[in-house]
Parts: structure tokens; C-alpha cells; sequence
């Protein structure tokens, strides 16, 4: 199976062929199109999934497969080539990206059931996943780059799908100029590769990368840098914009702004993991630089600790489990920065069932809710909506890492790599992870207790002032209840896919740890770095782990965090208002999001706006209307008016000229041959 080229190219095709029939022909096919629409979509990320599933027994089995299926152009012996590089980190992350997204597309059949958009929906979440698994296919930084950038353009087509807001459009322009800036450091990185490496191939780089490792090249006349130092940070700057790191984090949560499917999509399982993948991808690279994991470490540790932090003060229900997101990558990130790749992937896996579950939670809250976000609003939702609170109890733990959940495994294996890592700055990081762990349990029980348990608030008007940005709400407005109506869960498109998502949630981080981290699973794939041979030998199976995580340092972390929410949102739920209005100062701080959406407002957007503006009057105004344009008729009017005073209609005006024309020629004629030096005719 992995040797047929055809297989493989069907993997991502499939997903295409469907994003086109339903942007194409369902339109064309009247009310039966939306039916078109969604079947054709879900049946091409379905077979994808399944091919995916086949092509993982191969890799299993020990095979591999690294070839180029097309030659786009050869310039000056240089191959640009579409190629695949079939290991067990692809297969890992093609089983990933179809089945997220094969939940995904049945949940939307619930979810947009009302939306006009519903087949351009449906086209755009299937070329989502296309572009991403073109990106994670990829055996070479050409294609990688192709993948990148057409994950984010339809990032941005879908996080401005509903149009007519201009928050989304607010919201997708923020995606798309934030990750150009990181997709800028992006390219140079790749840039850097090929002009010293000489290729595009990763194979091929990493086999050369090992000569260049004291080359050193001058960024500044006198200053001399690290050629792989700077490489590396150069494409951890990409990573930075996709996977929303500090500072290039303010796109994420402004992304809520689209479609709730859209939202775990992007957050779960596709948009963001791409920079933790690529660096894994990378990881080769990055061995070879102490000061770039350094510098991976502590971006990582910054964001998982104060973006964590901001969860808790919010009230819009999917923005707190954006903001656990951003955290969640942070962690994803310290692990790579001390050189467990293999665990930073592997919470990367785990992370994609438990959020998407959270997400499509939320979702299923907001479709019961009448599409209001906001938690205040809601309250006692348990009994109206078991499924969907059961599962989200998964995700809370599970994201908060309780054992035996899968967000234990990963996390608490991230923690001991950072623990056990020699890299500057690692001593630091863990104390962010550990502070991390206590601030993520306190936000998801928080959710939980707050939108789940305690008295109904349906209908009671939001009224506290602190709230600094609830945006406008999902798809519509908020219609309310009618007397005696309650909330209820939605058709089984979209609890079937909560409870799908749920299982892997609890026991995929038990059953894969082992061959995974320790096992051997990604050798020749990943890097082995001297942090995880010492993780190895500490390992003593799952079953330990277990017992082991009840008396370690993150598990009291995490119970300490779950029992505060317990306490203020159960026993004494007037104390979180009492501590809002008592720590007003940094709760302020919190919601005005540290100052960097107000920083990016005014430098960035207001500079931007700015420079326009002096353009506009310096180059638009002066220059071409002023001196081109108006300037121009100006001259050919005042020379109209010098010729209008000599065209007077008199006729002995014209006489006068003519003797006095006649009168200038016979001078300089008689000038010339008396005086031939004086005048040169």
C-alpha cells in the first residue's frame, strides 16, 4: 500500500475532490445540494482516514517511503518537486487530521443546519484538510510552504465566514497579517537551507546540516551568528505565528469569531499543531543548536503560564477554551525547547481529541443556549444536557491532567522531560509548567461548574462590568427562551461525534505512551535527544506511571486548581466576584490581555493606518494630483493663456508678427556672414 504512489496521492486528493464538488456543483443541484454538499465532504475525509489507517500498518510493519510524485521545474540542477515522506511521524499526524476532521464535518451537519453558507462550509473545511495534509505529507520545505500558506488562507476564508460581522472580518484579517509576519521569519529560514544547503529535500538537509554546524554568517558587519542558530529561530518564527507563541498569539483567541467546527478544527487538530510539527519535523536541525531550543523553551514557558492565566478571567465559553489552547501549545512548545520532540507530538495527538471535544462542546451548549456564549447566562445545564456535560467533564480532565486520562500521559511526561532537560532556561520553564498545571485545572472546572452546575441563569442579563470583550455571539442573536421552554441536546450529529471524540480522550494517552515515547516508535523519524534516553530509563510502565502521578508534584497541582473552581463556583459562588472586585488592579490586566491587542491596535493597525494616511497625502495628493496631474493642466493653462493674448483675430496684429518673424530671420542671416564666430546657427 505505502509503495503505490496512487494511494497516496488519493490520501490528500480525496478531501480536494470533495472541497470542489461541494463549492462547484452542490450549488447548482438547488435544495438537494446541501445533501450533496456534505455527503461528497464527509466520504472524501472518511476514505481518507481509512487509506490513512492502511498506510499506518505499513509504516508499522517497518516500511517507509520517501519519493517525489511530480517534478514541478529544475532550475540550475536544483529539483522543485511534490514529494512524500510516508514515517511513523506522518501517519501519526494523517490519523489525527482525518478523524478530527471526520468528526468535525459530521458535527457540522448539526451545527450549520440553519446557515445559508452550508456547502461553501462544507468546501472550505475540506480543503482545510487538504492543505493540511499536503503539509504534513511533505518531503521537502517546498511543498511544506505550499501547505503552510493554504492552511492559512483558508483559516482566514473560515474565520470570516459569517461576513456581515465586522468582528470576523476584524478577526480574519488579524489571522492572516499575524501569520505573515511569522511566515516572513518562515521563509528566510527556508531561504537559509537552500542557500547553503543547496537543497529543498529534507533528507538531503539534514544529511548536509551536520558540515554547517560551526559555520557562522554576518546578519550585521562585526557580528557574527550561528548559521543553524539562526536558521532555526527563523523557522521557529513560522511556528510561532501558526501555533499562536507569544507574542504572535493575539489572531488565536480573536478566532472564536468563526463557526464553532471551524474553531476546534483550527485549534485541535490542524492550524496551530502545524508549528509543533515542523519543529519536530525539524528536530535534527535544532539538536544542533543549544541557543535556539533555549529559545523555543522559554517562548513556550511564557505562553503556557500567562495565557493560561487570562482563561480564567473570561466569560465567553469558547474563548476560555481558546485560551486553554493557547496554553496547551506552550506546553507542546517546552517540550520541544528540551528536546523531547517525541513528547511534545505526543501531546500534540492527545491535545486534538480532549480540545476538539471541548470545543464541540461548547458548540453543543451554544446551539441549546440559542447561541449565547456567555457563561453568565447559563448555569445548571448538567440535566438538560448530559452528553454533553459528561464528555466535556472528559475534556476538562483529561486538558487538565488528571490520571488515567490522556492529557495526564502527555503532560506529565513534558514536565519530566523540562525536569530532566540541560537546556538554559529549563529550570525556569518548569516552574511556568507547574504554575500552568494549577491555572489549567482551575479554568476547566471552572467551565465546567460554572456553565454546568449551580442555579439557571437563562435569561438573567449579563450585568458585571469587569467583562472586557464579549463579542458578539456565534451565528445569531440571542433569541432567548420561551416560558417554559429549556435547553436540550442537539440531533446525534452532533452528540455522536462529542462521544467518539470522548473515548480517545481517556485511554489513547494509556495504550500509546510506551511505544511512543520509549518504544522506538519514532526512531528515524525524530531526533533522540539525551532528555528522553533519561526519561526512558526512569519509565517503568503505565501502571506505575498512575500511581506514581497520584503522589507527584502536577497531580496536587491539578487537584488544588479543580478544587479552588469546586469551592468558588459550588460551595461559595459569590466568592469569585468578591476576588474580582478586591484584585481589580490584575484582573484588569487580565482582560485587557496584558496590553498586546491595544499595543498591536496602535503600532501595528493605527501605524499602519497611519503611514496610509502620510502616503496617501505625501505620494497621492502632492506628487501625482498635485505636481502630475494638476500640475500638469496648470502648465498647459497658463501656456493657453500666453497663446490665446498672441491669437487676438486682429488682423494687423498677424501682420506685425510677420515683419517682425521676417525682420529676426534677416538679422541672424546677416549676423552669420559678417560675423560667422559670434553665432553658431
Amino acid at each position: 500500500m505505502i509503495e503505490n504512489k496512487l494511494a497516496l496521492l488519493c490520501i490528500p486528493l480525496l478531501p480536494l475532490a470533495g472541497a470542489l464538488f461541494a463549492g462547484f456543483c452542490a450549488p447548482l443541484l438547488g435544495r438537494s445540494g446541501r445533501a450533496f454538499a456534505h455527503s461528497v465532504t464527509i466520504f472524501g475525509v472518511l476514505a481518507a482516514f481509512v487509506l490513512s489507517c492502511f498506510v499506518s500498518q505499513d509504516v508499522l510493519a517497518g516500511k517507509t517511503f520517501n519519493g517525489s510524485v511530480y517534478t514541478w521545474l529544475v532550475s540550475g540542477g536544483i529539483k522543485f518537486e511534490i514529494g512524500f515522506l510516508i514515517d511513523s511521524l506522518t501517519v501519526m499526524m494523517m490519523l489525527v487530521v482525518t478523524f478530527v476532521s471526520l468528526m468535525v464535518h459530521i458535527y457540522t451537519i448539526g451545527y450549520m443546519a440553519e446557515d445559508e453558507g452550508y456547502t461553501s462550509f462544507f468546501a472550505y473545511i475540506s480543503l482545510f484538510t487538504f492543505s493540511m495534509l499536503m503539509l504534513v505529507m511533505s518531503n521537502n520545505f517546498l511543498q511544506l510552504f505550499f501547505g503552510w500558506e493554504a492552511v492559512g488562507l483558508v483559516s482566514y476564508l473560515l474565520i470570516g465566514f459569517w461576513y456581515t460581522r465586522p468582528t470576523a472580518i476584524y478577526a480574519n484579517l488579524k489571522a492572516f497579517l499575524v501569520n505573515r509576519v511569522g511566515d516572513f521569519g518562515f521563509l528566510l529560514g527556508i531561504g537559509l537551507v537552500f542557500a547553503y544547503m543547496g537543497t529543498l529535500d529534507y533528507a538531503v538537509a539534514f544529511t548536509r546540516a551536520p558540515e554547517f554546524k560551526d559555520a557562522m554568517i554576518e546578519l550585521i558587519p562585526g557580528w557574527q551568528w550561528s548559521l543553524i542558530t539562526v536558521t532555526c529561530i527563523c523557522l521557529f518564527i513560522g511556528a510561532m505565528g501558526k501555533s499562536a507563541q507569544f507574542p504572535l498569539h493575539v489572531w488565536l483567541p480573536d478566532s472564536m469569531e468563526g463557526p464553532t467546527p471551524i474553531s476546534a478544527l483550527i485549534h485541535a487538530a490542524t492550524m496551530v499543531t502545524a508549528g509543533i510539527f515542523m519543529v519536530a519535523r525539524m528536530s535534527p536541525l535544532f539538536e544542533m543548536s543549544e541557543t535556539a531550543l533555549s529559545f523555543v523553551l522559554i517562548i513556550g514557558a511564557i505562553t503556557a503560564f500567562f495565557m493560561a492565566l487570562i482563561a480564567i478571567v473570561q466569560y465567553d465559553i469558547k474563548r476560555v477554551v481558546a485560551y486553554s489552547t493557547l496554553s496547551q501549545l506552550g506546553y507542546m512548545t517546552m517540550a520541544l525547547g528540551a528536546g523531547a520532540y517525541s513528547a511534545g507530538v505526543f501531546h500534540l495527538m492527545t491535545h486534538a481529541f480532549f480540545k476538539a471535544v471541548l470545543f464541540l462542546g461548547a458548540g453543543s451548549v451554544i446551539i441549546a443556549m440559542h447561541h449565547e456564549q456567555d457563561m453568565r447566562k447559563m448555569g445548571g445545564l448538567r440535566k438538560y444536557l448530559p452528553i454533553t456535560y459528561f464528555t466535556m467533564l472528559i475534556g476538562a480532565l483529561a486538558n487538565a491532567g488528571f490520571p488515567p486520562f490522556a492529557g495526564f500521559f502527555s503532560k506529565d511526561a513534558i514536565i519530566e522531560a523540562i525536569h530532566a532537560s540541560h537546556t538554559p532556561g529549563a529550570s525556569i520553564a518548569y516552574v511556568a509548567a507547574l504554575l500552568g498545571v494549577f491555572v489549567g485545572a482551575l479554568y476547566s472546572f471552572r467551565l465546567v461548574f460554572f456553565a454546568f452546575h449551580g442555579k439557571e441563569r437563562f435569561n438573567v442579563p449579563a450585568t458585571h462590568a469587569g467583562q472586557a470583550d464579549h463579542d458578539a455571539h456565534d451565528d445569531h442573536h440571542h433569541h432567548g427562551f420561551a416560558p417554559g421552554e429549556k435547553p436540550h441536546e442537539a440531533s446525534w450529529v452532533v452528540w455522536l461525534p462529542l462521544i467518539l471524540l470522548a473515548i480517545p480522550s481517556v485511554v489513547i494517552g494509556a495504550m500509546l505512551i510506551e511505544p511512543m515515547l520509549y518504544g522506538g516508535y519514532f526512531d528515524g523519524a525524530i531526533k533522540v535527544s539525551e532528555t528522553m534516553r533519561e526519561l526512558k530509563e526512569e519509565f517503568h510502565g503505565v501502571s506505575n506511571m498512575i500511581l506514581h502521578g497520584f503522589l507527584s508534584l502536577p497531580f496536587w497541582f491539578a487537584f488544588a486548581g479543580a478544587a479552588t473552581a469546586w469551592y468558588g463556583y459550588i460551595i461559595k459562588p459569590e466568592l469569585p466576584a468578591v476576588i474580582r472586585a478586591k484584585a481589580h488592579f490584575f484582573v484588569n490586566i487580565l482582560e485587557q490581555k496584558y496590553g498586546f491587542d491595544r499595543f498591536n491596535e496602535w503600532f501595528f493597525a493605527s501605524g499602519a493606518r497611519k503611514l496610509g494616511a502620510a502616503l496617501w497625502k505625501f505620494g497621492d495628493v502632492t506628487i501625482i494630483d498635485g505636481f502630475f496631474v494638476n500640475g500638469t493642466a496648470k502648465v498647459i493653462g497658463w501656456g493657453s493663456s500666453v497663446m490665446r493674448r498672441l491669437q487676438s483675430g486682429f488682423l494687423y496684429t498677424y501682420a506685425f508678427t510677420m515683419i517682425i518673424g521676417v525682420f529676426g530671420l534677416l538679422t541672424m542671416v546677416f549676423v552669420k556672414l559678417v560675423f560667422p564666430q559670434w553665432l553658431i546657427l
